[in-house]
């Protein structure tokens, strides 16, 4: 049966009593901020005290601004002794999408992801939305509540950000949801966070990948070895698709013992999420949507089967992965 928004916010209420110590934890990017930033307001003044936790250190020059401008009391959740919290609550992510996730009982999940079929006394999980920020809007509305302009800024620009500026798949709910905030939110603060996306650090990994990129049918492959941060990654496979040759962007590369492989596609044929998923979900994480996606793996899975530390080998052995599914030699 289908509910009302209303409904989900009557049961949503109902996980909760007025002595909870609730701790709301995320993987921080935008959507998963500016959801956790939701669900604290909706909470407020409903339980003892809400707290807001992530299982990544924030490093993104965005997601830096964003916390700081915006901010966001968020916490690292190895500073905390999780033990005093009565409830956990996860949103924008499900709790098999990192081990980080495992250890906690979740009463609430909220997610636009793939549904992943975890059970919890309530879930709400909607992948055809363009972002978990749009559900979260929906349920301030129905609590009858006008978000802050900070809030109302953070899920503005959640739901630009996951959508692309409504250039990936979003919903008539999503657009409903931006308009809404549009009322409420700082454009200078939106624009500022939004700009905010590099640092002088990052740059000298557009040269090797310009310079180390393979090319094949409009689909580009590139493999940066170790790299600062995962969200190199990111904005490297971001940067690719902006060229209109390119109809595939594959941007790989190691960082804290893992191996980073971010998948970006135009959407039109095959998904990146289900090739993520085959071709390297047998290996560690893998898995998203159909025109963004991302695979995660422990680089001691990979010592059985190549040397990590040859870049060469651990660049071909990628590229075997993904034949038949997006590039080929």
């Amino acid at each position: 049966m289908k509910r009302s928004a209303t409904q989900k916010l009557s049961l949503f209420y109902e996980q909760f009593c007025g002595n909870d110590n609730v701790l709301v934890v995320i993987n921080a990017d935008p959507d998963a901020i500016a959801s956790a930033m939701a669900v604290k307001r909706l909470l407020w003044r409903k339980v003892a005290a809400v707290t807001l936790a992530c299982i990544n250190i924030v490093k993104r020059p965005d997601n830096l601004a964003m916390v700081r401008l915006l901010n966001v009391p968020l916490i690292h959740l190895a500073e905390l002794e999780c033990e005093h919290f009565t409830r956990f609550v996860i949103v924008d992510s499900q709790p098999d999408h990192n081990v980080l996730f495992a250890p906690y009982k979740y009463c609430v999940m909220i997610d636009h992801h793939p549904d992943s079929g975890i059970e919890a006394p309530f879930r709400d999980i909607r992948p055809h939305y363009g972002a978990t920020a749009t559900m979260l809007t929906e349920y301030l509305r129905a609590a009858k509540i006008k978000p802050s302009v900070k809030l109302a800024t953070g899920l503005f620009h959640a739901i630009q950000t996951d959508t692309d500026n409504f250039k990936r798949k979003a919903l008539i709910e999503d657009v409903r949801a931006f308009q809404f905030l549009f009322r409420y939110a700082n454009m200078y603060l939106a624009n500022k966070i939004g700009q905010s996306d590099l640092q002088f650090n990052f740059l000298k990994y557009y040269k090797v990948a310009i310079e180390n990129r393979r090319l094949y049918r409009g689909r580009v492959f590139v493999y940066l070895g170790p790299v600062v941060h995962p969200d190199v990654c990111v904005l490297i496979a971001d940067f690719f698709m902006r060229v209109s040759s390119i109809k595939w962007s594959i941007v790989a590369g190691v960082y804290d013992r893992r191996l980073i492989i971010i998948f970006r596609n135009d959407g039109i044929r095959k998904n990146a999420g289900r090739v993520a998923q085959q071709s390297f979900g047998h290996f560690g994480s893998a898995g998203g949507h159909k025109s963004m996606a991302r695979a995660e793996i422990p680089i001691s899975a990979l010592k059985p089967l190549i040397d990590p530390q040859k870049e060469k080998q651990m660049a071909e052995w990628i590229r075997e992965q993904l034949k038949r599914k997006v590039i080929k030699k």
